[in-house]
């Protein structure tokens, strides 16, 4: 529950610091005194966006710091779920600054919006008057049937399961999409992917066949210059060999009176020594260089079908065509794969339909059981405010696809009058009738839930005399419970209170600003006869003001 509330630069308020007691708190004031101010500080407090149009002096930060006691209300997971410390006094404070940007903090640890809504759904409810408009939307129903229902475990394994079922539908709808433009690709990769297979192709394998063809390719003009070489240089009168041979003797004799020839003979010694192997290895060549018309008929179709290939990929190496290839592959493989992902998935999403199922059926067994339940509670204390022949019949209808509520489509009907045929609850409830049934509903939540506070923000728009009277004995019956505010203009209701705030504005010569005060009894009394006959207080307004008191 909320403890205190302080609020600075914040719209009309300069500076206010408010402690609140864990009973039925009132406030009042007159019509733009300020209580949608108060309102909206502790919006912000819980999470709400702000802009500079908050601040009261644009010059200075705005800093809004609520206190709240959380001792039996289960709240430790949620601070440790979200790395917080956590404290049975704990402290919110949001800050604006001048510049515009916003800042929150829980126990001195600065959170982000989201984490400050989430802890604020747990802290406080605040139902405004358009919020009664709530009643006729599937959502609200659903919870207040699953509260008596005692359904909050199941939801919570049912919201685990559906949301890794909508994973795995996500994903077996996207693997489909994928194997649809892959299966388009598949029998045009299948074919590529085999002629490239066929080929048989080997990396640096293109430039040995290009040297092997233009050798096989020019056999005889190898032939015909070699034997050329040969016939030089093995000629038995005129040959480059008998030459060298003739030249050697003639050195090797000076030689032996010259020293100096001594180092023209070994070098010539060793020149016909080269010479004579070059010789033989162009015999050698010459034995080997033979036409082979069937081996250069298979080069020339092994490179035509490279360059067939090349041309048709658009590349220029035999590495890029093995790269294509070992593409084509992957993709034809990922086609098998696709399908057995879609396989498994298909498995996974059956188990998951199944269980989604059972958890389902147990969520709507448990609502069947709770509806009599819920609506006898409801039609007890609309029979307390006045609506004796108010009736609801609370339909369940079974749908085959799982909704964030299980499988369940809710009908909400209501009959006001005797006889009466019903009606959805939108289309035949007034207005006054329905802030009547709102409460009756936040009566029996509260029965249910372990929500610490609650505020009704002119929850009585529309009733006045008895049925404001009872909707007071309500609030104040629920205040033994949870901590409960009302913000009124009806003095029945104001007086059932156990503590009271007046909103006032207080006008100087410089400005205007919000003010808030607890009130004393005599106070109490003042304002109450104040509201039954307004500003000029009669002697029978105040006597009737300290009836509704005692």
């Amino acid at each position: 529950m909320i403890t205190s509330l302080s609020i600075e630069n914040f719209a009309l308020i300069e500076k206010l610091s408010i402690r609140f007691s864990n009973g039925f708190t009132i406030i009042t004031g007159e019509t733009g005194a300020g209580k949608s101010i108060l309102l909206g500080a502790l919006g912000l407090v819980l999470g709400k966006r702000a802009d500079l149009s908050s601040l009261k002096n644009k010059e200075e930060k705005c800093i809004i710091e609520a206190n709240f006691h959380l001792h039996r209300y289960n709240l430790k997971p949620f601070f440790e779920a979200n790395d917080l410390d956590y404290e049975e006094e704990t402290i919110i404070r949001r800050e604006i600054l001048p510049s515009g940007k916003s800042r929150a903090f829980i126990n001195d640890t600065p959170v982000n919006l989201n984490e400050l809504q989430q802890l604020g759904d747990f802290l406080i409810d605040i139902h405004s008057q358009h919020q009664t408009q709530e009643l006729s939307e599937d959502d609200f129903q659903f919870r207040m049937v699953d509260l008596v229902a005692a359904n909050a475990a199941l939801l919570l394994s049912y919201t685990s399961q559906l949301k890794e079922y909508k994973k795995a539908t996500l994903s077996l709808k996207e693997k489909k999409e994928h194997l649809a433009n892959v299966v388009k690709e598949r029998d045009y990769n299948t074919f590529l992917l085999e002629e490239l297979m066929e080929a048989n192709l080997i990396a640096d394998e293109q430039e040995e066949l290009e040297l092997q063809y233009k050798k096989l390719n020019n056999v005889e003009f190898i032939k015909e210059n070699l034997s050329k070489a040969i016939a030089i240089a093995d000629d038995e009168q005129f040959g480059v060999l008998n030459g060298l041979k003739e030249i050697k003797n003639a050195i090797q004799k000076n030689a032996t009176v010259a020293s100096e020839c001594e180092v023209v003979f070994e070098r010539l010694s060793s020149v016909l020594i080269e010479f004579d192997d070059i010789l033989n290895e162009l015999v050698l060549l010459s034995d080997k260089t033979i036409s082979d018309p069937e081996e250069l008929e298979r080069i020339n179709q092994k490179l035509k079908l490279i360059y067939d290939l090349q041309k048709k990929h658009q590349v220029i190496t035999i590495e890029e065509l093995i790269d294509i290839r070992e593409s084509l592959n992957n993709k034809v493989v990922s086609a098998l794969n696709i399908e057995n992902d879609i396989l498994s998935l298909e498995n996974e999403i059956v188990i998951f339909e199944k269980i989604l199922t059972d958890i389902a059926n147990s969520i709507h067994d448990n609502r069947q059981k709770a509806i009599p339940v819920l609506i006898q509670k409801m039609q007890a204390i609309l029979q307390d405010l006045g609506m004796s022949n108010a009736r609801f019949d609370i339909q369940l209808l079974s749908k085959s696809d799982f909704s964030s509520n299980g499988t369940d489509d809710i009908s909400f009907l209501f009959s006001a009058n005797k006889g009466g045929d019903f009606g959805l609850l939108k289309k035949v409830a007034s207005g006054g009738e329905m802030s009547r049934i709102m409460l009756a509903v936040k009566s029996i939540l509260a029965e249910y839930s372990n929500l610490p506070t609650i505020i009704f923000d002119e929850i009585d728009t529309g009733v006045s005399g008895e049925i404001a009277d009872k909707m007071g004995d309500i609030m104040r019956k629920m205040s033994a419970n949870m901590q409960v505010f009302a913000i009124t203009h009806l003095p029945q209701i104001a007086a059932k209170g156990s503590d009271h705030f007046e909103v006032y504005k207080v006008v100087d010569t410089e400005q205007t600003r919000t003010e808030l005060r607890l009130l004393t009894k005599d106070q109490r009394i003042q304002e109450i006869a104040k509201m039954l006959s307004g500003a000029n207080v009669s002697e029978s307004a105040l006597n009737h003001a300290k009836e509704l008191l005692n």
